[in-house]
């Protein structure tokens, strides 16, 4: 184990977030960590521009931990992804149509997948945002309909999850980190963890 692995795991790190792709991401950095559920609700300003909203709901996340938990060796990691096309966000789908429409949005189209990363010390904070861009393929009405009837997207921003059938089939191309689309750019939060510690 390198001699950074080795310091980092004397700390208590805390991922809060129940996203099971957030927690096996990290788990394969090889770092030692424990899970909290944050309830937050997911507000930003109106006239927020869209490329800033990933990063300020993880820094919300951050701000509803509580501060008293915080102790010398605790690092708290907090993260949220969204999707956009041409300025709107597509957030997590409420039902079966909703899927249907996101999907058709994206279908033959270029879009974006921002994470805001936010990691607090008992010293301080540091909070990111890492970009990826993503082109599907033109998608059938049969391939749409097929991928939410099978995998049930209801808990993923734009409908889709990259790592599953949708993605293996309809993605053309993507610009950026593939692991980032997942939920967590886990090389650019690895290089954080190391300028922290």
């Amino acid at each position: 184990m390198s001699g950074f692995l080795k310091k980092l795991n004397d700390y208590d790190i805390i991922l809060a977030s129940r996203s099971s792709r957030r927690q096996a991401l990290l788990r394969q950095l090889d770092i030692s960590f424990r899970i909290a559920a944050l309830d937050v609700k997911e507000t930003f300003p109106a006239d927020m521009p869209v490329e800033k909203v990933a990063e300020y709901i993880s820094k919300q996340k951050l701000d509803a931990y509580p501060k008293e938990k915080i102790k010398q060796n605790t690092l708290l990691i907090t993260a949220d992804t969204i999707v956009t096309l041409r300025n709107k966000i597509l957030g997590k789908p409420k039902d079966e149509n909703e899927a249907k429409e996101m999907l058709q949005l994206l279908s033959g189209k270029e879009h974006e997948v921002i994470t805001g990363v936010s990691i607090k010390s008992f010293t301080g904070f540091v909070s990111f945002s890492a970009i990826t861009k993503v082109k599907f393929k033109q998608l059938s009405e049969e391939e749409i309909t097929y991928y939410i009837d099978e995998y049930q997207p209801f808990d993923k921003a734009g409908a889709y999850g990259i790592q599953e059938w949708i993605g293996k089939i309809g993605v053309e191309w993507i610009e950026g980190s593939f692991y980032n689309v997942m939920g967590l750019p886990i090389q650019r939060l690895y290089n954080e963890l190391k300028k922290m510690i």
